[in-house]
C-alpha cells in the first residue's frame, strides 16, 4: 500500500442568504450557483457531504471511504479508537457580507439525546474584517431564561448580547451553550465538531426573495443556552515569529498559529493524530512521507497520522492554523 500523503479536498461551497463574494475573489473558489457564498467546506467527513480528495493517487476518494482503509493510520489511533471512521472535525471558510443569525448550539449530550449526533463546540479565526465590523458571543450580563425570553420576545436580542469590534487575528472560542452570531464584512476560517446543528435564535427579521423568514428553533434553543455565560470568549494572541503559539484548546481539537519565515520542522510522533493545516497568508510547501504539497492562502490540507514528522517550508512570510486532536496524557 502506497504511503499516505499530504491530502487535499476539493472544496464544497454553500449559498447563503447572508454570504458574500470574497471566497471567489480573494481565492479563487469556483461557485455554479451564485455569487452569495457564505460558506465554503473545506474538510468534512460528514455522510452525505464527505470532502472529496483532488490531489495524488486517492483523488476522487471520499474523505469517508479512505477513513475506512486506512483507519489509524489516517486518523490517529486514539483518535480512530474514540470516533471510528467518523471524522471528528469539520473545517470552514465563512465569509459574513451581511450579519447572521444569533444562534446556540446543544452540547454531545443533548445532541445525542435529540439528534443522535455530536454536539458543536467551535471556535473561530478572524482572516479579514471590514473596519467596525463586530462579532456576537455571550450575553452581557447573567440572566435568567424568563429575562431571555423577553429579550426575545421584544426583539432586542442585540441588546443582551456582547457585539465585539473584530481584527485580522482575533480568535474567538465557541463552546456549546454559548449564543452566538457572525457580523456582516468578517471574512473567518472555523473549526469545530463534526455536526451541523443548530438552534437559530433570532434572525433580525430577515426574509429571503419569496419574503419568507428562516425557520426559528426557539424551543429547542431554551434548553440549550448558557445563561450564566457572560463572557466574550475573545482570544487575541499574539503571533512569535517562527514559534508555534496555541491558539485555543478542548477535548476536541487543538489549534496553533504558526507565523513563519524560516523553514520549520514539525515532530508528530507523540500527537496521535492527523493534522489539518490551514493557510491565512502566503503560502508554503509541506512535505511528509516523502511526499510534497504547496497551500497557499484560503487553502486547507490534511497531514496523516502515520507522517511522524513534516517540514514546512515558507514561501516568503507565511501564516498556517495546526489542528489536531488532543490526547489525554497517559498514566504511569
Amino acid at each position: 500500500m502506497s504511503s499516505l500523503y499530504p491530502i487535499r479536498f476539493k472544496p464544497k461551497l454553500r449559498e447563503m442568504i447572508w454570504g458574500g463574494d470574497t471566497l471567489r475573489q480573494r481565492y479563487g473558489k469556483k461557485s455554479r450557483t451564485g455569487t452569495k457564498i457564505g460558506e465554503s467546506w473545506e474538510i468534512c467527513g460528514m455522510p452525505g457531504a464527505s470532502s472529496v480528495v483532488a490531489n495524488g493517487f486517492l483523488k476522487g476518494n471520499t474523505l469517508e471511504e479512505i477513513a475506512e482503509i486506512y483507519m489509524d493510520e489516517l486518523l490517529g489511533e486514539a483518535v480512530y479508537s474514540k470516533f471510528g471512521t467518523e471524522f471528528p472535525l469539520l473545517i470552514k471558510f465563512i465569509d459574513a457580507a451581511d450579519r447572521l443569525s444569533i444562534q446556540v448550539h446543544p452540547d454531545d449530550r443533548m445532541a445525542s439525546e435529540r439528534h443522535h449526533a455530536w454536539g458543536k463546540t467551535e471556535m473561530w479565526y478572524v482572516m479579514d474584517a471590514i473596519p467596525g465590523s463586530v462579532i456576537y458571543t455571550g450575553f452581557r450580563k447573567k440572566i435568567t431564561k424568563e429575562e431571555y425570553l423577553g429579550y426575545l420576545s421584544s426583539g432586542k436580542m442585540a441588546d443582551i448580547v456582547n457585539a465585539t469590534v473584530v481584527n485580522t487575528g482575533d480568535v474567538f472560542f465557541i463552546p456549546a451553550g454559548l449564543v452566538h452570531a457572525i457580523g456582516g464584512g468578517v471574512l473567518l476560517t472555523e473549526i469545530q465538531q463534526t455536526s451541523d446543528i443548530t438552534y437559530r435564535i433570532y434572525d433580525w427579521d430577515r426574509v429571503d426573495e419569496s419574503g419568507k423568514q428562516r425557520e426559528l428553533h426557539t424551543s429547542l434553543a431554551l434548553d440549550a443556552i448558557d445563561y450564566s455565560h457572560d463572557s466574550t470568549n475573545l482570544l487575541r494572541i499574539t503571533p512569535e515569529l517562527n514559534r508555534t503559539v496555541l491558539l485555543a484548546e478542548s477535548p476536541y481539537f487543538c489549534t496553533s498559529l504558526i507565523s513563519f519565515d524560516r523553514p520549520i520542522i514539525k515532530d508528530y510522533s507523540l500527537t496521535d493524530s492527523f493534522v489539518i493545516y490551514i493557510c491565512t497568508e502566503s503560502m508554503a510547501v509541506i512535505e511528509c512521507n516523502g511526499h510534497s504539497e504547496e497551500i497557499k492562502a484560503g487553502e486547507t490540507l490534511l497531514i496523516p497520522a502515520s507522517a511522524d514528522s513534516v517540514v514546512i517550508i515558507p514561501r516568503g512570510k507565511a501564516v498556517l492554523l495546526e489542528v489536531f486532536v488532543p490526547q489525554k496524557p497517559k498514566t504511569k
